[in-house]
């Protein structure tokens, strides 16, 4: 590794550790999902969000940003859909019957369903674009910073949202009572929508 990847690679992976184990659609939906449904079946989900995100990196990194440098009203729109989407998995979430965490009427995500989710993830594209931003340089090989980043990711990424995800499993055990899971949809609900409104405001 050349040195001016040896530089910037702590920083690196303390902005990649501290945006992905905090609060954001990504580890709301897989803590969901834990409760809901257990480890076995989330792990599709939990794999679609740890390899999906790691390649949107990629993507953003080695061409997209230059489309969208392009097009910036793009950007936009795919902010909106991304937000339109949330809010639909938001009251989906909220109106989860108690029933329905048997996994008798709906499923979790695949982990193809995961992986797509990343594009239409407004902090997901924050994540990306800002990495991309702030830990390339243009007098260096950007192919490999760009890999850097995606590693990055790729490797918090497993322990931090698996941390949310066992969090999930965890609290299956304890909320027993169907007016206990109701309580916890609705907060979960309520917390993906709080993760999307600095993305609207930003917008405003």
């Amino acid at each position: 590794m050349s040195g001016e990847l040896s530089v910037i690679l702590w920083p690196l992976l303390a902005f990649a550790f501290s945006s992905t184990v905090t609060p954001g659609p990504n580890n709301v939906m897989i803590m969901t999902s834990g409760m809901n449904y257990g480890t076995r079946q989330s792990l599709p989900h939990f794999l679609g969000i740890c390899l999906g995100f790691p390649l949107m990196v990629l993507c953003v990194g080695l061409g997209l940003g230059a489309v969208f440098d392009l097009f910036p009203a793009l950007h936009d729109i795919i902010k909106v859909l991304g937000i339109a989407y949330l809010l639909y998995l938001a009251w989906l979430i909220a109106k989860s019957a108690p029933a329905d965490l048997k996994g008798s009427q709906t499923k979790p995500l695949t982990f193809m369903q995961s992986a797509l989710f990343q594009w239409v993830n407004p902090k997901a594209w924050i994540m990306a674009t800002g990495a991309v931003a702030a830990y390339t340089t243009v007098s260096g090989d950007v192919f490999l910073q760009v890999l850097v980043i995606a590693l990055a990711f790729l490797l918090t990424s497993v322990p931090c949202v698996g941390a949310w995800l066992f969090f999930g499993v965890r609290l299956k055990k304890v909320l027993q009572q169907p007016s206990y899971q109701r309580v916890f949809n609705i907060t979960m609900a309520l917390l993906l929508v709080l993760s999307i409104i600095p993305v609207i405001n930003e917008m405003i």
